[in-house]
């Protein structure tokens, strides 16, 4: 480099230097109204954004669908409640353990009773539906499958299969049994059926009532999905909590009744006839029939069934009564007649620790948890029920030698219920009968049951 360029550049050095000083004192300083204003904008920025994303989460509330699961099953539902989806169901797996069965021998045997997968829904708040089908011991059929609509809790009406409105053992869930088998009484009703119901709850079930046509069935039977004549059943319920809303000690207090009418008429094929079976689930008794229109016996008539019935539940005491009478018009060739039956049960039951008694089974204070030293609730009952048969039965529309004109039955029992979701029970229970022998009395039954139950 020159000896003159390095001058000039050493010469410009000060000049360099010098400029951002004089350019910073040339800007001015920012007032107190410039940086409040500043800090106004900055915040006017960070609401919007809040109010953007806050927007944002509202849409996507609207459309976000809640999945749970707990106790009472599984189900998905929408954001605004108007459609839901639940999946529940129960298995119970029970012990059938015979004894003094030289005569009428019964099989010591565990079964699968009933696994039950159950699908719920609503739809758009007001529409319900249920479909439960049955896989044990080794069948497959249908139970429920129907809709109804909610337009208010005094009126609903449900469409299609489902418990018609009679017995009160019946009406009652299988996971809430107070014994693994029903009574006696509830041969005389029936047990599934295809209709149109309405029902209702007035002052919250102070009232209750349910009022339906139906395809109709025989005594304990399960409606195929369609009918064998054009007559229909009639069939209703009315049943009172007068303490209900008031409360006290009489607040667990319940009774009604229940009745169907409706014409049946059956053919040699399919003579539209029950047979009725002993808490063991053997048959013990049904009509004539040998396939012969002279030897076989009809439904030939109106079928009516009446049925008081009644509950009361306090604290841990729980007591349940009902009488069911089934009369029916039968033929055997050219003879008829109008045949009654009649049924009835008692039970008791005490929960002796964890719990109190209802209607709908027991949900344990504190669950099964030995590291906690809880135990669940514990329940003993006692039960006695009766069927007798028309003295007319015998002997043209039934065998004497075969058929019991009745069958008396008691049971002790005692239920462990570990949460509100696992039982187990276990029942004793002796079956006596009147007549049913080629000489004398059928032979007694004698059964002891197990059952290990998961219901969600």
């Amino acid at each position: 480099m020159k000896r003159e360029t390095f001058f000039v550049w050493l010469g410009l050095l000060p000049l360099l230097f010098a400029w951002p000083v004089r350019a910073q004192e040339q800007t001015p300083e920012k007032t107190t109204d410039d940086k409040v204003q500043e800090l106004e904008q900055k915040v006017r920025v960070l609401e919007r954004k809040d109010e953007l994303r806050q927007e944002e989460a509202a849409e996507k509330a609207k459309t976000a669908t809640a999945v749970t699961s707990g106790k009472d099953g599984f189900s998905i539902k929408s954001a605004d409640g108007a459609f839901l989806l639940k999946l529940r169901g129960y298995v119970q797996f029970d012990g059938r353990f015979f004894s003094k069965d030289e005569q009428k021998p019964g099989i010591d045997t565990f079964t699968i009773r009933r696994a039950r997968p159950i699908l719920e829904g609503t739809i758009y708040k007001i529409f319900d539906f249920r479909i439960m089908p049955d896989f044990g011991q080794g069948t497959t059929v249908l139970f429920d499958a129907y809709a109804e609509a909610r337009f208010s809790p005094y009126f609903k009406v449900r469409a299609g299969k489902f418990k018609p409105p009679i017995g009160l053992e019946r009406l009652q869930s299988a996971t809430d049994l107070l014994f693994v088998e029903r009574a006696l009484p509830t041969n005389l009703v029936p047990n599934r059926d295809l209709g149109i119901q309405v029902s209702g709850d007035v002052n919250g079930g102070v009232v209750s009532y349910a009022v339906g046509v139906f395809n109709g069935t025989v005594d304990l039977g399960n409606q195929s999905d369609a009918d064998t004549n054009n007559s229909k059943d009639a069939e209703g319920r009315v049943f009172l909590q007068p303490f209900l809303a008031a409360g006290g000690p009489l607040k667990g207090l319940g009774f009604g009744v229940g009745a169907s009418s409706g014409i049946h008429e059956g053919t040699v094929a399919a003579p539209g006839l029950p047979s009725y079976r002993t808490p063991a689930q053997q048959t013990f008794f049904s009509y004539r029939s040998d396939g012969t229109a002279a030897g076989t016996v009809l439904a030939d008539g109106r079928h009516t069934r009446l049925s008081p019935q009644g509950y009361f539940y306090s604290g841990p005491f729980g007591f349940l009564a009902e009488y069911v009478q089934s009369k029916q018009e039968v033929v055997r060739g050219t003879t008829s007649a109008d045949l009654q039956h009649t049924a009835w049960q008692t039970a008791a039951s005490w929960v002796i620790a964890g719990g109190e008694a209802s209607y709908r089974g027991v949900n344990p204070k504190q669950v099964f948890a030995p590291a906690s030293h809880t135990w669940g609730a514990f329940e003993i009952a006692a039960r006695y029920s009766k069927l007798d048969l028309d003295d007319k039965t015998f002997p043209l529309f039934a065998n004497p030698a075969s058929a019991p004109r009745s069958a008396a039955a008691w049971a002790v029992g005692l239920n462990w219920y570990l949460n509100k979701n696992v039982r187990v029970m276990l029942d004793y229970e002796r079956t006596k009968f009147d007549g049913g022998a080629a000489s004398g009395d059928r032979e007694d039954e004698t059964i002891l049951f197990s059952r290990f139950q998961i219901a969600f």
